[in-house]
């Protein structure tokens, strides 16, 4: 078959790109799960620890398997290169701890993930790394936040667990006209759904731990850019080791070669339970990307092939509501995990933006009836029900 995979459709790629020929030439992909490798000589050693000659060194530097999911996700993200962490939040932080030094400043979204809000406000500021939050769909703001320390800018689209659409075109031409790195979590979308870098981003970033595992079994994080983005990232993670395990990193590719199937179909279930959920009369309002009351519909049907498997709700009563939902569910795990082939139903006041101050999470439009669910592989019908007798 063709080499030149920049030719092919996704699903061929996602499926067709894997380790060159093995020694048993296996079908299927062999684990490596090894610490070290050897070497035939001590010039070749010397070689390969000179970056004069390829080679792995140790699997905290890199693995077959851990390459061969870097180099089938840029493809699909149409990026030059990649990194692989051992989680989402690794892969966040080691985005921001390679590019900036004490002194430098980012500009970010207002709706982002917890954990990355409490990197920003908590955890950067000991280093002299500061933060402004500027809201989602506040283009004007993004542009005004920057200042001549200004690195980075970031956002998350669609955002967690809000929905925010922001127009990634739009936010890449500001930050080119200030010569500033731009950095999206693609993580909701997955590359099947969005592309950042094609659409003028520097940096995509994504917790494989959701649609890319797809069956709730692993942690694992992933950073596609340029080749000299990603050296920057190579540099500071061998040495601090933030590595993906051999082994997630197989199961994630693995799991990879059925991610547009998973995707399209967990699209087209949550938009008919958006539509069904929106004339339900204890549902004060319903966020789904591609539903046409989304106030940024457009901008989604622009940047994205479908609005993905989260669907997210205000339940009217608040809180107490929402534990009563939650309660009443019977098919639906809770947990705070999402993208896996189970269908979840989360309460992020209570569990993954618990630590904000209530008024950062109105301010996110977090409200305390706010149900996120994640939408899996069960049958819709179920599903619709499942919600239905919840609802009561």
């Amino acid at each position: 078959m063709s080499k030149n995979f920049k030719e092919l459709q996704d699903e061929t790629i996602a499926i067709r790109k894997h380790i060159d020929r093995t020694y048993q030439k296996e079908h299927s992909n062999p684990l490596y799960l090894t610490s070290s490798f050897i070497f035939d000589s001590a010039e070749e050693m010397a070689a390969v620890f000179a970056d004069e000659q390829e080679g792995n060194i140790y699997s905290r530097y890199s693995n077959p398997n851990v390459d061969e999911l870097i180099e089938k996700v840029a493809l699909l993200e149409e990026a030059e290169n990649g990194w692989a962490t051992s989680s989402g939040m690794a892969a966040v932080f080691t985005t921001f701890a390679a590019l900036l030094k004490a002194g430098d400043h980012i500009v970010s979204s207002r709706s982002v993930f917890g954990s990355t809000h409490r990197l920003f406000t908590e955890i950067f500021p000991k280093w002299g790394i500061t933060t402004t939050y500027v809201d989602a769909l506040d283009y004007e703001g993004y542009s005004n936040a920057i200042q001549e320390n200004t690195k980075i800018l970031y956002l998350e689209t669609p955002s967690n667990p809000a929905l925010e659409i922001i127009d990634i075109e739009r936010v890449a031409n500001i930050c080119k006209a200030k010569n500033i790195l731009f950095a999206v979590d693609n993580c909701f979308a997955t590359p099947i759904l969005q592309k950042p870098i094609a659409l003028g981003a520097d940096i995509s970033i994504h917790s494989t731990t959701k649609y890319m595992d797809g069956q709730g079994r692993t942690l694992g994080g992933l950073i596609l850019g340029s080749n000299e983005i990603i050296a920057k990232m190579e540099a500071f993670a061998r040495h601090t080791g933030p590595a993906l395990s051999p082994f997630n990193a197989w199961i994630i590719s693995k799991s990879i070669e059925t991610l547009s199937l998973r995707v399209h179909h967990m699209s087209n279930g949550a938009l008919e339970l958006a539509k069904r959920l929106e004339n339900h009369p204890a549902i004060s309002f319903v966020k789904y990307p591609f539903l046409e009351s989304h106030p940024n519909v457009e901008v989604a049907k622009k940047q994205m092939k479908a609005g993905g498997g989260i669907v997210t709700f205000e339940l009217k009563g608040g809180l107490d509501a929402g534990r009563k939902f939650l309660n009443n569910l019977e098919i639906f795990s809770l947990t705070p995990n999402l993208g896996d082939a189970k269908s979840i139903a989360t309460h992020p006041a209570s569990t993954t933006h618990s630590k904000l101050k209530p008024e950062e999470r109105l301010a996110v439009g977090i409200s305390d009836g706010l149900v996120r669910l994640s939408i899996g592989l069960e049958h819709i019908e179920d599903l619709w029900k499942d919600l239905e007798n919840a609802l009561i």
